[in-house]
This record gives structure tokens, sequence and C-alpha cells, in this order.
């Protein structure tokens, strides 16, 4: 993929809500495909720092938690996903 990552966003937002990567202290979080129904366990998630790091590993099969205001935090599936790049 050619230019930086400055935005990850949800194909179709849920209702009401702008939908963006959920950063905590930990980083990004994502879901392992190879876990397959339990990807969205707190003992299988994968951290990266970065929204470049993240990118690349939804470009892999991996989900991302999203979160919008007034919504709960949820993990979408990559091909729900847009990455936009600059």
């Amino acid at each position: 993929m050619i230019g930086k990552v400055i935005r990850i966003e949800r194909s179709a937002p849920r209702e009401g809500a702008n939908e963006e990567p959920e950063l905590s202290a930990k980083g990004y979080c994502l879901g392992d495909p190879k876990f397959g129904a339990v990807k969205h366990h707190a003992k299988n998630a994968v951290y990266v720092k970065t929204l470049e790091a993240a990118a690349e590993l939804v470009s892999q099969g991996f989900s991302l938690r999203m979160v919008g205001k007034g919504k709960r935090a949820s993990l979408v599936a990559p091909g729900s996903l847009n990455i936009i790049r600059a």
C-alpha cells in the first residue's frame, strides 16, 4: 500500500455514531482471526501502538475494535473497514 495511514473507518457506521479505532493505554486492540468465534475475548487480543501497524494487521484479516460517542466498543471485521491513506 502507498501513503501514510491517516484514518481507519467503518464502512457502515452504526446509526448516530462516528466510529474510530479505540486507542487504550495498551494501544489499538485487534482480534486475531486464528481464534475464530472467540477472537473477541480479552485473552486473545492483539495490541499495536500505531495506526499504521493496525492497518497492516487489518489487511491480514484481523478485526479492529471501534468505538463511537455513546456507543459501546465493538470488534469490526476487516471487510467492514476502510483504510484511508494520504
